[in-house]
């Protein structure tokens, strides 16, 4: 549906990833694989972290706050998308769209400023072990995780309100999958240089401030490490931060090209998005299960404590 220029449109046509019905199929297939196992992964290890009082500790007490931040990234998208792959009409109101674009920066900007938490918490742990209790208290934990998700909820309500302020009085085909800030600024009828400049510069804040306190920290934990003695205390401090460094590139990487980066095609930037989107939350619980001893042993401690039952 195409509303005229005096008219507001109230609902949005999401033109989606693909025209072909057999590539929607496919598409759906992928898409309803990766979200079931995103669910599982991450309602999993939250379950995990509540049971095992080994991981009653800041690291996964953060590593918790980071998967139900995915779970919810990932709900607020993929299951609609997964529908609209399979209608004909991709027909979203205005209302929901502007539902689903604030519950998506919120998510995804809370997870942002959890992953620098998490590389702070990394640091004095490496850097300065016999001080972390006293430093990472639980009360400093509790605070640093309220900050994080309340400057999620803060940088997302002044992005979704410049962004939905504008008129939209023309086209309402968003060249796209979901509702995302960049794709309907193209739809404003009128100019948009100052929604722009305030979302590059909440994109600041909430990516590159991040980024580079992530990045100090991990100078300062290379530096650390180097200067170990012990082999294997190198191996093993290189193995714990290794899972977080690898979280924290596939997701600042991905985010930052799409808001931060100059304007690419169409297809470049859905195709990020794809990825920071639905395949980012199935990856990070899977790289920190895998890659963690403390999170398999108490996978193991769980399912025999089940099977014994």
């Amino acid at each position: 549906m195409r509303e005229t220029n005096q008219t507001q449109v109230t609902e949005f046509l999401l033109l989606g990833l693909s025209d072909d019905p057999h590539t929607q199929k496919l598409l759906f297939i992928l898409f309803l694989g990766v979200y079931l196992i995103t669910v599982l992964v991450n309602l999993l290890l939250m379950y995990l972290v509540q049971v095992d009082s080994q991981l009653h500790t800041p690291m996964y007490f953060f590593l918790c706050n980071l998967s139900l931040a995915d779970f919810c990234f990932s709900t607020n998208i993929v299951p609609q998308a997964l529908a609209h792959l399979l209608s004909q009409k991709k027909i979203i109101s205005f209302t929901r769209c502007a539902a689903q674009l604030l519950f998506f920066l919120i998510f995804g900007c809370t997870q942002c400023a959890f992953l620098a938490v998490m590389s702070y918490d990394r640091y004095v742990a490496i850097c300065n072990p016999l001080h972390y209790p006293s430093i990472m208290t639980w009360r400093v934990c509790v605070q640093l995780a309220a900050g994080s998700w309340t400057s999620g909820i803060l940088v997302s309500v002044v992005d979704t309100a410049f962004t939905l302020s504008l008129p939209y009085q023309g086209s309402n085909s968003i060249a796209h999958f979901f509702c995302e800030a960049p794709a309907l600024l193209i739809l404003a009828s009128t100019d948009t240089h100052t929604s722009e400049m305030v979302i590059f510069l909440m994109g600041v804040v909430i990516l590159l401030i991040p980024v580079s306190l992530t990045l100090v920290s991990y100078s300062h934990i290379i530096v650390t490490v180097v200067r170990m003695k012990s082999a294997v205390g190198r191996l093993k401090a290189f193995s714990t931060c290794g899972s977080h460094l690898m979280v924290v590139i596939l997701f600042y990487g991905s985010a930052i090209v799409t808001y931060m980066a100059p304007k690419s095609s169409k297809e470049q930037e859905k195709l990020v998005s794809v990825f920071y989107a639905v395949v980012t939350p199935m990856l990070n619980p899977l790289i920190y299960s895998l890659r963690n001893k403390d999170v398999k042993g108490a996978l193991r401690k769980v399912a025999t404590r089940n099977f014994s039952c």
